[in-house]
């Protein structure tokens, strides 16, 4: 049986394949253990979207699961407003819309259109600075790069001989410690015993 791919694993996808491994050896840990202070600041800045006490209006659908069977891809919604039919991803703090943040927002928008919700609007919300960036819904490239992403992701190979990555992507990665390319190929003056 395939597994839905969760939208937050196509963004580190996306960042670095690899890092998917490593987020999988983290799970069963406490972040506070491992993550940067950016995503623990983020984390606390979003709790109260995932505990459901952001709002008590019944027009404001919060922390929804939601699943996607056509591309086979799960998550779970930060706010979906029923009558203006706007899907608000929030964010800690946003200085650039990166294009797997629009993944993100476009596949949950995917699963709400395949569990019968309209969806006319997307937007990303930074609550540090209280800004508002208007996302539109993808034109017919941008879907079948996104159809391309997806494929990439399920024929991935963790072994794979050929390797190539951003050595700025590594150094800001919160797995550098753990993976192999970083230290070897990125580094190769490094010595073991140093």
């Amino acid at each position: 049986m395939e597994t839905y791919i969760k939208l937050s694993t196509l963004n580190d996808f996306i960042f670095c394949p690899k890092s998917i491994y490593y987020h999988n050896l983290y799970d069963n840990y406490e972040k506070k253990l491992y993550q940067n202070e950016a995503q623990i600041s983020g984390t606390i800045a979003h709790e109260n979207i995932d505990n459901k006490t952001y709002s008590s209006s019944k027009n404001v659908l919060l922390s929804l699961d939601v699943y996607c069977e056509k591309y086979w891809i799960a998550w779970k919604i930060d706010q979906f407003f029923i009558g203006d039919w706007k899907l608000v991803e929030r964010k800690n703090k946003i200085e650039k819309i990166y294009t797997w943040y629009k993944y993100q927002l476009w596949g949950q928008m995917f699963c709400l259109e395949e569990m019968w919700y309209e969806v006319s609007h997307l937007q990303f919300y930074s609550m540090q600075d209280n800004k508002i960036y208007k996302i539109y819904k993808p034109n017919s490239k941008e879907l079948l790069e996104f159809e391309n992403m997806i494929e990439k992701y399920k024929k991935f190979d963790l072994l794979q001989k050929h390797w190539q990555q951003n050595t700025q992507k590594c150094l800001k990665c919160i797995y550098r410690e753990l993976c192999d390319y970083f230290i070897w190929e990125v580094y190769p003056q490094l010595s073991l015993f140093e």
